[in-house]
């Protein structure tokens, strides 16, 4: 499985700080089944120019601390620690999240087994076909309702959704979709709205006390 993060700022604000307790919890979290979040990771923040800016890694982000002082102030970012479902997909930079697509910057997680729709979807990996499907739903859907379609598209045509949970930004609002049929400790995801900060977490993160969990919902934060 995998752990994501979205923050938005109200001023401009070194991550740091932000980026230790994220690799901390990823590095502690375990899934159900053992699983863990050490096959890479990848950061996207919006720079002085209003554009993202990506930087990914085949390393548990754990073993990246080093680098977390060089990234820059900004408003928004998103980060994931990548768990890859299967050996042969191990060790492919363009497989790690966040996915960007202009304006908007993608992070998931979740299990889908036996997804079957109507037409074929792109992607290599389930992440990059979800991410398809609701890049062509945000062409012509606002996000809020573009997340609940791909959520019912997704539910009808897999033949078991045990989690989907995604985080989308568009530069200017975080949007949240976390739904999951089992292993709620596991999968349900964290809110913190206060002083100046907002920010969806897989799981709470120390030193950040007002962390809430979030409801099975689609929200704008």
């Amino acid at each position: 499985m995998c752990r994501f993060l979205l923050a938005k700022f109200e001023n401009p604000t070194k991550p740091e700080e932000l980026l230790k307790e994220f690799s901390s919890m990823a590095k502690k979290s375990k899934a159900y089944d053992g699983d863990w979040q050490g096959d890479g990771w990848g950061i996207s923040w919006v720079d002085e120019k209003g554009l993202w800016q990506t930087r990914k890694s085949l390393l548990p982000v754990w073993e990246e601390g080093n680098t977390f002082e060089s990234f820059p102030k900004t408003l928004i970012l998103a980060a994931h620690a990548r768990s890859a479902s299967f050996p042969n997909q191990k060790g492919v930079i363009e497989y790690n999240q966040p996915f960007v697509d202009e304006p908007y910057v993608f992070v998931f997680n979740g299990l889908l087994k036996k997804v079957s729709l109507s037409s074929r979807i792109p992607g290599e990996i389930g992440s990059q076909k979800i991410w398809f499907l609701l890049r062509k739903l945000l062409k012509r859907l606002p996000p809020l309702e573009a997340l609940k379609k791909v959520k019912n598209v997704l539910r009808e045509g897999a033949v078991d959704l045990q989690a989907l949970n995604i985080g989308l930004c568009d530069k200017k609002n975080l949007y949240l979709l976390n739904y999951y049929s089992q292993y709620p400790d596991y999968y349900r995801l964290y809110l913190l709205d206060h002083l100046g900060k907002k920010i969806i977490c897989s799981e709470k993160l120390v030193g950040f006390d007002d962390f809430k969990p979030s409801p099975l919902i689609v929200l704008k934060l």
